[in-house]
């Protein structure tokens, strides 16, 4: 008689794997590390209530909620990813939820503008010169994103492709930290140059259905650059704007956007799945409509300079 053994018993189908048969864990989302200077940490704290000792504890419940509330939203939870929104909204986590979500629906609801989106598929207008960032910041620290509406000729490709281009653009300018503000991007002023009398009116007649805070953030100067100087020092500006700063050169800038390209493939280029059902309908972002319609009086716009985080 054989005698009864005190260690537990396994089962066979328990027995029959080996530890290295077995599922792995899913993956922990890439730590956060700051790469602030104190001068924006203290900005931070002031102007978005961002408080870096609880900045994780607020990461964490945004995570959180995304995952009890919008379960079936496929999305990035990587601390640096979530702090984006939580910044846009001042750390309010209902709100940065809710532009979570939008970001999502407005990418799924404009198949036009996000599908296959990365660099390499927008190298029309990057030659064209439609759109270039500027080498200096402004004395805020703000990047300036520089729009020429005269170097898009409608007959090479549609509006969308200079959407994209500026999206691209806009991604990958708050891939750095110091220029985060979350996404939509937060635009600090517009400054419009040789704008033609018809856009005026225009945006006249808009002006009245724009909040305050946005309409005072345009700022049309004609032909008359000392105007526009007033608004960005000269030595920051190319010669094109009346600046010191040399001629005006987008090939910097397309090369930057093309070194890109993996980061995008990433983030754009993989199979969406079909049951994101708490996405609902959602429009393009602010300003911009996915039915434009290829109008002259756009591309007579001759510059369009945007001072943005």
């Amino acid at each position: 008689m054989s005698e009864e053994s005190d260690s537990p018993r396994t089962s066979p189908s328990a027995a029959s794997l080996s530890e290295n048969e077995l599922p792995p864990p899913p993956p922990e989302p890439p730590g956060y590390v700051c790469s602030l200077t104190e001068e924006l940490v203290t900005k931070a704290r002031e102007e978005l209530q961002e408080k870096p000792e609880w900045r994780l504890r607020d990461v964490q419940a945004l995570r959180d909620m995304v995952r009890k509330e919008c379960p079936n939203l496929s999305t990035s939870l990587d601390d640096a990813f979530l702090l984006r929104f939580l910044r846009a909204r001042k750390f309010d986590y209902d709100r940065a939820l809710q532009l979570l979500v939008n970001y999502h629906s407005c990418r799924r609801s404009w198949p036009e503008v996000f599908n296959n989106l990365k660099p390499s598929a927008v190298k029309d207008v990057l030659a064209s010169g439609f759109l270039t960032v500027l080498p200096h910041t402004d004395p805020r620290g703000c990047h300036i994103l520089c729009i020429r509406p005269d170097r898009w000729i409608p007959s090479n490709y549609p509006i969308t492709e200079n959407i994209r281009a500026i999206y691209l653009t806009l991604e990958k300018l708050i891939q750095s930290e110091e220029t985060q503000d979350g996404f939509p991007i937060r635009i600090k002023a517009v400054h419009v140059v040789n704008e033609p009398r018809i856009f005026k009116g225009i945006f006249a007649i808009i002006k009245p259905f724009l909040k305050e805070k946005i309409a005072n953030r345009f700022f049309l100067h004609g032909s008359d650059l000392n105007s526009l100087h007033t608004n960005l020092p000269r030595s920051i500006l190319p010669k094109e704007y009346g600046g010191t700063a040399g001629e005006l050169d987008t090939t910097a800038w397309n090369a930057v956007l093309l070194a890109s390209e993996e980061d995008f493939v990433r983030e754009f280029c993989q199979p969406v799945p079909i049951c994101d059902s708490i996405l609902g309908q959602a429009l393009p972002p602010e300003g911009l409509s996915s039915d434009a319609q290829c109008d002259d009086s756009l591309r007579a716009v001759k510059s369009q300079l945007y001072s943005c985080y």
